[in-house]
């Protein structure tokens, strides 16, 4: 019976500390990566701006290839929606292109249902460094509520890398 009371008391004592920590942890979270693609900006532009060609680069849709799509409205248009129900990996939720500045800005609407429910905002957004060189930004950026910001501590790490890697498929597809 000891055992299980200290066996209980350290369970609750974790779960303390994790809930004082979180009261110190932000909200708030931004990630943003760079790369820069041997190709001109307009023609870089021109295949992100399409949200069904991250199929092919972007490494959350890559997850699952069984995952199930749907789409409403036209895409590589404000409005356009891309609904996805995949596995525990890749979750349930959709995206929503909210503006687009031609040639420049793609900023989305990311909306999770699970594993986690949640609403954050990504942009991709293309400079020309040359005539053949296009530096591509992607940021996401969201809010955690009290405890799940908890998580916070790990995001930037772990959508970073992810955000990185995408951006590499993107530039491996673009270069080739």
């Amino acid at each position: 019976m000891n055992v299980l009371k200290i066996i209980l008391f350290i369970i609750v004592a974790i779960i303390g500390l994790v809930l004082i920590v979180a009261l110190f942890v932000k909200n708030d979270y931004t990630i943003e990566r760079e790369v820069v693609i041997n190709k001109p900006a307009a023609e870089v532009f021109d295949y992100i701006r399409y949200v069904k060609n991250q199929d092919h680069y972007n490494k959350w849709t890559m997850t699952d290839p069984n995952m199930k799509k749907e789409f409403k409205g036209s895409d590589g248009t404000v409005g356009f929606v891309y609904a996805w129900d995949g596995n525990d990996k890749a979750g349930k939720g959709e995206q929503e292109i909210t503006k687009i500045d031609s040639g420049k800005e793609l900023d989305l609407e990311i909306r999770f249902v699970k594993p986690f429910e949640g609403k954050a905002q990504a942009k991709m957004i293309t400079k020309p460094i040359s005539e053949n060189q296009t530096v591509v930004y992607w940021s996401m950026a969201g809010r955690s509520k009290y405890p799940m910001n908890i998580t916070n501590l790990f995001t930037g790490a772990m959508l970073g890398k992810d955000l990185e890697a995408s951006l590499l498929n993107l530039k491996n597809i673009l270069e080739k």
